[in-house]
């Protein structure tokens, strides 16, 4: 699947040009890539709510949280939660193979799936992916010059398939008093919701610029995580191979 809205107007929005080759050192390489499934609404997601948010203020990784909707029938609307994320979890059901959806799920480098809530398999999960070749291969850098955010990419270290340029865009801390359904009476501070998703354009493995307006981005939300991704079958989302954060938080003057 082509997450949120394609850039349609690529020269425009998007400009990707070959690059000088870049060393793995000039690029941002976090530890990996922690997605968390998570919802107000579900009474087991506290506990890893928490984990989630001790991994985002260590910064060691990029931690991004989806707040799926498929609960909300319990009695409380999650306040953060998109049709967006929810069917992000449905494709990589497909891709990892799973049964059914869950919460609260982590999901480490598009490639491993577990219970969120249980720190030492997500952190063990990330230790022996970057320890091996299943870690973040490629280095990515997110800068911001002048009105643009500029995103450039090292070359792969082997050949790759298919693999699309993900802007996933998101939030900070934002504490959510819960009054009804099987959390009501919590009051529980979430970390980096997602907002939108975009695919920004594809990827060939080749050292890459992008340029991209940041007054556009900033409508999306306050951050933007850029993640290498490639793709599967039918474009179900696969392992992530390079991601990279950035601000898009624009000065009060400027809003």
């Amino acid at each position: 699947m082509v997450w949120g809205n394609t850039l349609g107007l690529a020269v425009a929005l998007a400009l990707l040009t070959h690059a000088a080759p870049g060393t793995a050192a000039e690029r941002q390489k976090p530890l990996g890539v922690v997605e968390l499934f998570t919802s107000q609404g579900c009474n087991s997601c506290p506990p890893a709510d928490a984990v989630f948010g001790d991994l985002a203020r260590e910064g060691k990784v990029v931690a991004l949280a989806y707040h799926v909707n498929y609960w909300d029938y319990l009695g409380w609307r999650d306040t953060l939660s998109s049709d967006d994320a929810t069917q992000r979890q449905y494709d990589y059901m497909s891709a990892l193979g799973t049964q059914s959806v869950y919460t609260p799920q982590a999901v480490v480098n598009g490639r491993a799936h577990m219970n969120a809530a249980r720190r030492g398999e997500v952190e063990s999960a990330l230790r022996s992916m970057a320890q091996g070749n299943t870690g973040l291969q490629v280095g990515v850098s997110a800068t911001r010059s002048g009105d643009s955010v500029v995103i450039e990419t090292d070359a792969a270290p082997k050949p790759v398939g298919e693999a699309h340029v993900l802007l996933v865009y998101f939030d900070g801390v934002r504490p959510v008093a819960i009054t009804r359904g099987e959390n009501s009476g919590r009051t529980v501070t979430y970390y980096n919701a997602v907002r939108s998703l975009q695919t920004a354009g594809m990827w060939h493995g080749q050292a890459a610029r992008f340029e991209m307006p940041l007054s556009e981005m900033a409508k999306k939300g306050e951050n933007c995580a850029v993640l290498l991704q490639a793709t599967g079958k039918d474009g179900a989302p696969g392992p992530i191979l390079g991601a990279a954060v950035v601000s898009t938080t624009l000065p009060t003057a400027s809003r």
